[in-house]
């Protein structure tokens, strides 16, 4: 009788064990899914849009030239660009923080995160589309040729520019202006830091001619400084559009794209051009593009 009353304990107290055991291996109910809609949450993992907004702020790869980006007399940076880049991140609820760089190494600068995108005054060609995406073209650009008032007479075209001391910006599309001219890739050629060396190398008499951007050329020869500069009218390089770069595959360029159509439907940035001269011109032939 005592065998049989401890093996009946000894079952039942197997079964406890294994009730016991039992709970513990149902999986809990699982919880309701957060509700992220609308949220930056709501986005993939690699999302620039999320990394963006999640860290509350843009950072905006820039050099210094007028009328993209520059100081003001009171030292603020101001600008067609700098305005526009004020405007969309106003929008996208995050905070602009224009950031300096190398021109030659934006590229880089890009694709390692150190900036967000790149906003000033930025060639759309084939070459950068390997590197980076672009939002819609918001200026149709050119590059001109500036040269001494004094050699204007001497320098009408390219044919008689092709012996001469030339300058532009390194990795800009003034230097690809030259190098790729029949006759201007026959000058004498040395590459300048940015634009405004450029201008104050041939203000000092260093160079025969430069090749800039239209609209720095626009806001900066003729007067001040460079009063003794003058654009050569009839050479006019290929025409060429401005847009924004950011990362390859970057869900931010269709984000921001959707915030220029509001600037554009909305008469912001129009407004935002007719404050630099000759900018209004150039952005009503990229919308009408």
């Amino acid at each position: 009788m005592k065998k049989k009353l401890l093996t009946i304990l000894t079952i039942l107290g197997t079964v406890s064990v294994l009730g016991g055991c039992g709970d513990k291996l149902t999986p809990p109910m699982p919880l309701e899914p957060a509700d992220t809609t609308g949220t930056a949450a709501a986005a993939p993992a690699d999302s620039d849009y999320a990394y963006i907004t999640g860290n509350g702020k843009m950072v905006i790869g820039i050099t210094y030239y007028e009328p993209m980006n520059y100081k003001a007399e009171d030292g603020s940076l101001t600008g067609f660009d700098t305005e526009f880049a004020e405007a969309v991140c106003a929008k996208l609820g995050v905070t602009p923080e224009f950031q300096e760089i190398d021109w030659e190494m934006k590229e880089t600068e890009l694709k390692s995160r150190n900036i967000d995108c790149i906003w000033n005054g930025l060639t759309v060609t084939e070459d950068r589309r390997a590197n980076m995406d672009f939002s819609k073209t918001y200026l149709i650009n050119k590059q001109c040729v500036v040269v001494n008032k004094d050699n204007a007479a001497a320098y009408t075209d390219t044919a008689s520019l092709s012996g001469a001391m030339l300058s532009a910006e390194s990795g800009s599309a003034g230097e690809t202006a030259i190098t790729s001219d029949s006759n201007l890739s026959q000058a004498s050629y040395t590459a300048s830091n940015s634009q405004q060396d450029a201008l104050i190398a041939l203000n000092a008499g260093n160079y025969d001619a430069i090749v800039i951007d239209y609209t720095m050329a626009l806001s900066s020869v003729g007067s001040g400084d460079f009063a003794n500069l003058t654009i050569v009218d009839g050479i006019e390089l290929a025409n060429e559009e401005y847009a924004i770069g950011f990362r390859t595959g970057s869900d931010m360029t269709a984000h921001v794209d959707g915030i220029i159509d509001e600037l554009i439907a909305d008469g912001t940035l129009e407004s935002i051009a007719s404050h630099y001269e000759g900018l209004t011109d150039l952005y009503n032939a990229a919308v009408a593009k």
